[in-house]
């Protein structure tokens, strides 16, 4: 299995930016337009209990389980941005995860953050304000 397969994110030149700061780097917040989120519910698979208790008792990745909550939070992290999208967003500022049990029979994964609308400064006006520093 590759890394891919482990990994998650957004990919290159996302539509919405979506970042874990509180601001964006050479770019102004024009209009802040509340949170947003996307929730997934796992239901968990008996097999894959007993597989991963087996494992856990003599140490080492659980990689199913690796593997499932990595497809998880993507499928989360897709609704986040969907619903930021469609509220006329172009980035996602403080974005986070909550990971809780569902009622004992599965994993929910909440993404959530803030919607805004970023406009990027001018490079030049950057460059000029960083020459007078």
């Amino acid at each position: 299995m590759g890394i891919e397969e482990y990994g998650g994110g957004q990919g290159p030149q996302p539509d919405v930016l979506v970042v874990t700061t509180n601001d964006l780097p050479g770019h102004r917040v024009q209009e802040v337009l509340g949170e947003v989120f996307g929730l997934t519910v796992r239901s968990r698979h008996l097999g894959s209990q007993i597989g991963a208790g087996l494992k856990s008792m003599v140490g080492g990745e659980l990689r199913g389980l690796t593997k499932t909550l990595v497809e998880t939070r993507n499928e989360a992290m897709e609704r986040l941005v969907e619903q930021a999208r469609t509220r006329g967003a172009n980035a996602v500022l403080a974005f986070r995860f909550d990971v809780t049990t569902a009622a004992d029979v599965g994993t929910e994964v909440c993404a959530y953050g803030t919607a805004t609308t970023a406009q990027e400064v001018c490079r030049t006006a950057l460059a000029r304000i960083a020459s007078r520093m």
